[in-house]
């Protein structure tokens, strides 16, 4: 039986070695981690675990971590991090546009991996180890008081819903705190390097196609027009 105190890692990964020592290695950090070697099984696991977190890696068999991804965004806004053989793989953009949260690069170091998975973990409103999980990873930060407007788009800050046209636009707690920043200061550019830091928690350099995704990923939902690129600067909302 899982340990409840602990949070919960889903790891689905092909290679035996890898998997093993990354489960390993993991788990002397704290996490609670349940592996599989491909992606059917990944989701059987995912659906009786309910993990905090997964960490799924692209090229799996029976079902590839993309297609995995996607199958768990449709079911959980459980925060998901794919893991790539390449840096510049198409793959990687493939994950973050059906749905994944961030992506780490293979080969990898274990404390790379565990600080990502951690600010991962932060954002979702965990403590990222031992006695710091808490079960379904669904609850995005609490941000102030009142309800924010711009034209049909209203943002409810502290029951964290967005409505556009009085319609509920489902988000994911990523997507949530993305637009978030920009309903801050409306108006104001905000760079990739800025939205980085404050969103993904990266406190170096970052890569910028994780903002782009996900801001295409939010334009899809709240009004292509909402958000302005300025171009060699960033992106900026329209008050």
């Amino acid at each position: 039986m899982a340990d409840q105190s602990k949070t919960r890692v889903l790891f689905v990964e092909d290679d035996d070695v890898i998997r093993e020592a990354t489960q390993l290695a993991l788990e002397r950090d704290g996490f609670d981690v349940t592996a599989m070697p491909d992606g059917l099984s990944g989701l059987e696991a995912f659906r009786a675990e309910r993990p905090d977190i997964a960490l799924l890696d692209v090229m799996v068999p029976g079902l590839d971590g993309v297609s995995l991804c996607r199958r768990i965004r449709d079911e959980s806004t459980v925060p998901v991090i794919m893991l790539s053989a390449r840096a510049d793989s198409i793959d990687v953009v493939l994950g973050l546009e059906a749905g994944a949260d961030d992506y780490v690069t293979k080969p990898f170091d274990g404390a790379v991996l565990v600080a990502r998975i951690r600010a991962v973990l932060r954002r979702f409103g965990h403590a990222g180890g031992p006695n710091g999980g808490t079960a379904g990873g669904e609850e995005p930060v609490q941000a102030g008081s009142g309800v924010l407007s711009f034209g049909d788009l209203e943002i409810d800050t502290e029951g964290m819903e967005v409505t556009k046209g009085g319609e509920p636009v489902a988000l994911t707690p990523t997507e949530m705190r993305l637009l978030l920043e920009f309903s801050h200061a409306p108006g104001t550019v905000l760079s990739r390097d800025k939205l980085l830091e404050r969103v993904w928690d990266y406190g170096w350099g970052g890569d910028t196609r994780v903002v782009d995704v996900h801001v295409q990923r939010l334009r899809t939902k709240i009004g292509q027009d909402r958000i302005e690129t300025v171009r060699g600067f960033g992106y900026k909302l329209k008050g």
